[in-house]
């Protein structure tokens, strides 16, 4: 079964044209970086006010563990059947499954946004307000920068699970390389279904790399302990 495994994803001819993996491979990263920036869109903001003011800790305790235990594939056929009638062409099958993305992505990054902001040191606030600063500027030079670890962390976690949940696209004939393995099942061709399996773990590795060097670069050294011991 390996060498089979092995012989399938070997095959140039698996990754030329509108249905190889290189197509497929495109397709999956936009549904996934589509669904990922709407959700940071929502998310960060909403995380940032809760965890300035204070307000609304009920909704994130809530709302996040509600939506992390919808089943994504129930949503999908109920966002499906309440979206699609309202639209039409290609739309009616990308809106319902974007929408699970969103849904999806949205809980560990306003988690992180949230945590982030509430576990900046006090002191640090008041040095701020005490310089002069207002609710905003503390909020834009001293939480944000300080929350940015566990913004990053958050999304990093959205982004994984986005892209393992993006096959189900291919459940409303949408493409991706969801597409291997709904195909691979309808035609019991089991090479291609762990090849699809496959191709989609090692795009979350690549990508949660991708992520981590950009946490690194980003983040200040003072916040993650790369200063270093200063020798006296």
């Amino acid at each position: 079964m390996i060498n089979r495994i092995i012989a399938w994803l070997a095959d140039v001819a698996h990754w030329q044209g509108d249905d190889g993996i290189l197509r497929r491979l495109v397709e999956h990263m936009e549904y996934a970086t589509t669904a990922l920036v709407i959700a940071a869109l929502i998310a960060i903001p909403l995380g940032l006010y809760i965890g300035h003011t204070g307000k609304g800790r009920f909704l994130v305790v809530n709302a996040v563990g509600a939506a992390r235990a919808i089943p994504s594939l129930g949503l999908l056929y109920l966002a499906f059947f309440w979206l699609a009638p309202r639209l039409s062409g290609e739309v009616a099958f990308l809106a319902p499954a974007g929408l699970v993305l969103v849904v999806l992505a949205i809980p560990p990054i306003l988690s992180g946004a949230y945590a982030g902001v509430e576990g900046v040191e006090p002191a640090a606030r008041d040095a701020a307000v005490g310089m002069g600063m207002r609710g905003t500027e503390v909020m834009r030079h001293v939480e944000l920068p300080c929350a940015l670890p566990l913004i990053l962390s958050g999304i990093r976690s959205a982004m994984l699970q986005v892209i393992a949940t993006a096959t189900i696209a291919a459940v409303l004939g949408l493409g991706g390389l969801g597409r291997f393995l709904i195909d691979g099942l309808a035609s019991q061709d089991f090479p291609q279904t762990a090849s699809g399996a496959i191709l989609v773990a090692v795009l979350a590795l690549a990508v949660d790399m991708a992520f981590a060097l950009v946490q690194r670069s980003v983040v200040s050294p003072g916040l993650t302990g790369r200063y270093g011991k200063v020798s006296l």
